[in-house]
């Protein structure tokens, strides 16, 4: 059994917005960090959201004030509402849960640990 699944990725054009979605096995996550990472092939994972249980977010600058990670109160899901896009922000999008260490995008990037779901692909045209 996949512990989280992404959907909501697609093609926009610059400027444009979406919402993906995490689904996980919520009662495994409920106390752990929540967040959302992006690869490109050929270069490193780069953090870009995280939610801990209580609320608290944190976001890698390159998406602050564009993206939004936010949660369900029983934590099944989580969501990252992406606006004003651009073709920078084009990469594999992937969601990931309790990894060790702080609640942050960096630590989680580097970390790699916890769970990790299949992803889903943004692409922003020009």
């Amino acid at each position: 059994q996949v512990p989280l699944v992404e959907s909501g990725g697609g093609s926009v054009q610059s400027g444009g917005s979406l919402r993906l979605s995490c689904q996980s096995s919520g009662y495994r996550y409920a106390r752990g960090c929540m967040g959302w990472f992006r690869q490109v092939p050929g270069k490193r994972r780069e953090g870009v959201a995280a939610i801990a249980s209580d609320g608290t977010t944190n976001y890698a600058d390159s998406v602050k004030g564009r993206f939004t990670i936010s949660q369900e109160n029983a934590r099944t899901t989580i969501y990252l509402q992406m606006t004003d896009l651009q073709p920078a922000d084009t990469a594999m999008y992937y969601c990931a849960a309790n990894w060790p260490g702080p609640c942050t995008v960096e630590v989680g990037a580097k970390s790699g640990g916890g769970y990790w779901g299949q992803g889903t692909q943004v692409t922003v045209a020009s």
